[in-house]
């Protein structure tokens, strides 16, 4: 299967709302379409608005499996009002708190992806602590706390198969360049020390590891 998107999908991951740059969008695809080839599950843990969950969702379609995504759609620290990273038009007008759920939906109609993607709604540990098959892809995108980037790690990464794909977004190792924080940072050294992975690959704050032994 192709390692790159399509125009169109390419297209419409730079028309959703989001904070992925290109750059690393197209190397989580790379790495979703890599995960693919072991026929299990694609699973996303940060779904905001659908940026992208377009990308993995497409990468599911051409290897015929299902990309899921997992979010409380209240938004994380970072989004919250007052905040630099906080959208209005994510607001719920009668209830005054975030909901993405209502654009995540129309961003997948919209790339004609619904059918290939299941959301999970809810808070990452509780649908981690239910969760019992495998995965060939953890992309941990949630909070970025260190309780909240943890528990990701922890909830999801002994799911991911032999062979599969821990991608982590937001891995600032310079405090300087960093906007909320270093829990993904460190949730990556963790990942590396555990001696359970192998880095593949780094672009911009992404970082590729593949699970070469078990732990976390």
């Amino acid at each position: 299967m192709p390692m790159t998107p399509g125009p169109g999908i390419l297209a419409a991951f730079e028309a959703a709302k989001g904070f992925m740059p290109v750059d690393e969008g197209l190397a989580l695809y790379a790495a979703a379409a890599e995960a693919g080839r072991l026929g299990l599950p694609l699973l996303e843990i940060g779904t905001y608005c659908g940026r992208s969950t377009i990308l993995l969702a497409d990468a599911a379609r051409a290897a015929g499996v299902t990309a899921l995504t997992v979010d409380h759609h209240r938004g994380s620290e970072e989004q919250q009002p007052g905040w630099d990273y906080h959208d209005p038009e994510t607001v719920d007008p009668e209830l005054g708190v975030m909901d993405t759920l209502p654009a995540f939906r129309r961003t997948l109609h919209r790339a004609g992806l619904e059918d290939h993607v299941v959301a999970l709604v809810g808070r990452s540990p509780r649908v981690a602590a239910l969760w019992a098959a495998p995965l060939a892809l953890v992309f941990v995108d949630g909070g970025h706390t260190d309780e909240h980037a943890t528990a990701d790690y922890e909830g999801w990464a002994p799911h991911l198969a032999e062979g599969g794909l821990l991608v982590i977004h937001d891995v600032f190792p310079d405090p300087v360049d960093e906007f909320t924080g270093q829990a993904p940072y460190r949730v990556y050294l963790r990942a590396l020390a555990s001696g359970a992975f192998t880095e593949v690959s780094a672009t911009g704050s992404l970082r590729v590891l593949r699970r070469t032994g078990p732990g976390v």
